[in-house]
Formats: structure tokens, sequence, C-alpha cells
């Protein structure tokens, strides 16, 4: 397998999820009664970040699992 062209391969999957809401999900799948509230000034790596700071840019390789049937597998 050779490298990635100008050094990075970015893929995604096939659904937009906020980051609050992968955590929230993230949570119930493993049974955690633990509240996730959202800090929309929270501070990530020294900047707040956007709506979009954490998504792929559009020429990201999208996949075909779903984050909640990837949690599904991840937890058995």
């Amino acid at each position: 397998m050779s490298s990635p062209l100008n050094g990075r391969l970015e893929i995604a999957g096939p659904e937009r999820l906020r980051f609050d809401e992968v955590i929230r999900r993230r949570l119930r799948a493993r049974n955690d009664s633990r509240q996730m509230i959202a800090d929309p000034q929270a501070v990530y790596f020294g900047a707040v970040p956007g709506e979009q700071s954490l998504a792929p840019l559009h020429e990201a390789q999208p996949g075909t699992i779903r984050y909640d049937d990837w949690l599904a597998q991840s937890a058995v």
C-alpha cells in the first residue's frame, strides 16, 4: 500500500453528528447514566471550535457504517 496523496487521507461516516451527540450516544450505548451538557464556549485544544470545525472537508471519502451500528459492534 502506498502513502495517500498529499500526505493524508480524510474519511467520514455517512451521517453528520454534533460532537455532543456523539458523546451522548456513546454514554447511552455503554449504559452510562452520566448526563452530557454541551458548552458552546468550551475550549478545544486552545480554541473555541465552530459547528464545522471537526467536520471532514468536502473531499473526504465517505464510509458506510453508521455511528450507532459501530457502537453496537464495538460494545460486543
